[in-house]
């Protein structure tokens, strides 16, 4: 009974706070020592009440879609029945504007419509009816003073055979008075003023007459001269054209002579010349520039080659290089594993880590 241990309030005290440190500490060490509990962390409480938020945003955006859709249904509905409601007035509208035209505003109703009426002249009368029409006018030349075509046919005649004979007169009575112009002398009648005058008269268109045909004798031979001596007929071709002065009237020009044959066969042989001089100097271009090309292509060819052999002399001394590395780097590894790391950690001397979370 004397060596029974009491256990006092403040040893219960301590007890109850070494207990409170071990729970803590397991728990700390679940949490610690689950790698995923540790790195990401899990609180269920907190994701249950997000699925629950997030069921509950689903359900109400489902709601919200449902009253949007229902909105869009009714509000195209109306508007189609608004859109039908707004063409069957139009149509209507354009009905009646279409039965106004047609009764109150008819093309044949306008002021202008005899402008471009299509059967305008269909419906207007011709420019003459018969001999009564009050239109016909004196300036018209459709109605003349005498009453029918024999009358009309009878005046004609009477005026033609009219003027022949005051013409026949005419001619007459110059015929006498040239006659008594050359005979005055051999005749005792003197003539009257009125035979003077017609006198005078034929002896001044005989003058005329006479000058007429010397003017025109002098135009013909005028004309047949300018004919002969012209540049036409006589090829003449040293008349310079208005266009330049290198350039030949077509009129004048009746062929090429001899020395303008020579002139062109002399320019054509001297082309034929340059041509020949012009393409034996580009042959000798195309030459040299094969030439060149060809030197170019061979020391480029050499170049490669001498790349080439530069290049495997390189791939040789690099392959030589690697397998000395190699070789170093395996000695290297082999010293290490037998000189140096001898003494390897094992299984026990990693568990003896992580032990607590102190």
């Amino acid at each position: 009974m004397l060596g029974m241990k009491f256990s006092t309030p403040q040893d219960l005290k301590e007890m109850a706070k070494i207990e409170k440190k071990r729970k803590m500490e397991e728990e700390r060490k679940a949490r610690i020592f689950n790698p995923r509990n540790r790195l990401i962390g899990v609180d269920v409480s907190a994701l249950e009440n997000q699925i629950a938020e997030k069921k509950t945003n689903e359900e109400m955006e489902r709601a919200r879609e449902e009253a949007f859709r229902l909105k869009q249904e009714r509000d195209t509905m109306i508007a189609t029945q608004l859109a039908r409601q707004i063409e069957e007035k139009k149509h209507n509208l354009n009905k009646e504007l279409n039965e106004f035209r047609k009764h109150y505003q008819r093309k044949e109703d306008r002021i202008e419509f005899d402008l471009y009426d299509p059967d305008l002249l269909k419906k207007s009368l011709p420019c003459r009816v018969s001999d009564d029409d009050p239109r016909l006018s004196v300036s018209g030349a459709q109605n003349f003073i005498y009453g029918n075509n024999s009358n009309r046919l009878g005046l004609l005649l009477f005026k033609l055979i009219s003027n022949a004979n005051e013409l026949f007169l005419n001619k007459s009575k110059t015929t006498t008075a040239t006659f008594r112009l050359k005979n005055g002398s051999a005749t005792n009648d003197r003539p009257t003023g009125k035979e003077q005058n017609f006198l005078g008269i034929a002896a001044e268109q005989e003058t005329q007459k006479r000058m007429r045909e010397l003017r025109d004798m002098e135009n013909e031979q005028c004309e047949m001269y300018n004919a002969v001596t012209g540049d036409l007929l006589s090829e003449c071709c040293s008349t310079q054209s208005n266009l330049g002065p290198n350039r030949t009237l077509v009129t004048a020009f009746k062929g090429m002579s001899q020395q303008m044959r020579d002139q062109i066969r002399a320019e054509q042989l001297k082309q034929i010349e340059e041509r020949k001089a012009r393409r034996e100097e580009e042959e000798k271009i195309e030459k040299a520039w094969a030439e060149q090309m060809l030197n170019a292509s061979q020391v480029v060819s050499q170049r490669t080659t001498e790349m080439m052999m530069k290049q495997r002399e390189l791939n040789r001394q690099m392959l030589e290089l690697n397998k000395k590395l190699s070789q170093e780097q395996r000695m290297k590894k082999e010293y290490s594993d037998k000189v140096i790391y001898t003494n390897r950690p094992t299984e026990e001397y990693f568990n003896q880590f992580n032990t607590c979370t102190r």
